[in-house]
């Protein structure tokens, strides 16, 4: 893929942020669960991930109210994954908490771009597009967890 120098000054001035702060959030707390396989309570998961408890608790809440975790109530519970971590893409994840990646608003089509059909930024940013919900849907969390990364050691 060749970009030209418009194209890449073009590209540096979007700054365009694909996972955000809370997505961030949601992955590694999905990653830590993937690798613990146990219900463990929300205090813990933002403590031992690093992240803001409050944040932590309302974005459980809602990966739970989207099925992708389960919870426990009681001095034993806590929350875990739903389904195995093979069966939880990334992009998944990424939906429920932020949305749709859209790259730009190039890559809706001609409802997002006068200039969509006779754009060669607009092309490009199409097939990044394609590239990143490509690698999203590839990437479960069984990418990310300890097991995998010890198999794949030997």
């Amino acid at each position: 893929m060749t970009v030209s120098k418009t194209e890449m000054v073009i590209l540096r001035e979007l700054q365009v942020e694909i996972i955000r702060r809370n997505t961030d959030y949601a992955l590694r707390a999905m990653i830590f669960l993937a690798n613990e396989g146990r219900s463990v309570p929300a205090r813990d998961i933002a403590e031992l991930c690093g992240m803001p408890y409050q944040i932590t608790a309302k974005l459980l809440q809602k990966l739970h109210k989207t099925g992708l975790v389960s919870s426990k109530m009681g001095p034993k519970g806590g929350f875990e994954l739903s389904r195995g971590p093979e069966e939880i893409k990334v992009t998944e994840i990424v939906e429920v908490i932020q949305g749709p990646i859209t790259v730009n608003k190039c890559t809706a089509g001609s409802e997002g771009c006068v200039r969509s059909g006779s754009c060669g930024l607009c092309r490009k940013l199409r097939e990044l597009q394609r590239d990143v919900d490509g690698f999203l849907d590839g990437v479960s969390l069984l990418d990310f967890t300890i097991e995998r990364a010890e198999r794949a050691a030997k």
